[in-house]
């Protein structure tokens, strides 16, 4: 005769799954900012785009607001353009999870070693990030990126 699982141990198993449920998609939402931004920083304007909803919003304080995957790329191609080498920092992040949407806070540190002659030391800049992403399919996307300049430092080769 099969004995049905008591009611304490069906609890304790939906709530462990809950659990390893919300770490991995954490896990997945920092595998997502990793391999985007790496993407960035290679230049590679399609992986990077992928990890953006169709209708996502760019909020950054001196360009204002862009709306739609393609006008946020375009828009990011364009400015990174002057920048031979770059580094996107994302730093002290945190994310949380409600089903099919999540939240993230962290800190921007963008370094770019300007071309020869451009400047005379690398360019960098910092502030906070805040994200929210939605689950597509299998995996997440960013639908909404605020994100402030707190600091700068050096000569911005874009500016010259």
């Amino acid at each position: 005769m099969t004995q049905l699982p008591h009611t304490a141990d069906v609890n304790a198993n939906n709530y462990l799954s809950r659990r390893l449920r919300a770490l991995e998609d954490k896990e997945a939402l920092r595998a997502l900012m990793i391999r985007g931004w790496r993407a960035l920083d290679r230049k590679d304007w399609q992986a990077w785009s992928n990890c953006w909803a169709d209708e996502a919003v760019l909020e950054f304080t001196p360009w204002g607001t862009i709306r739609g995957r393609e006008a946020i790329r375009a828009k990011v191609e364009e400015a990174e353009a002057p920048y031979p080498t770059m580094q996107h920092h994302i730093l002290n992040t945190h994310f949380e999870v409600a089903g099919e949407v999540a939240t993230g806070i962290g800190y921007m540190w963008f370094v770019t070693d300007p071309a020869p002659g451009a400047a005379a030391s690398p360019y960098s800049m910092g502030g906070p990030y805040e994200w929210e992403f939605r689950r597509e399919g299998d995996g997440w996307v960013v639908l909404r990126q605020r994100v402030g300049v707190w600091w700068t430092a050096g000569e911005d080769p874009a500016a010259a």
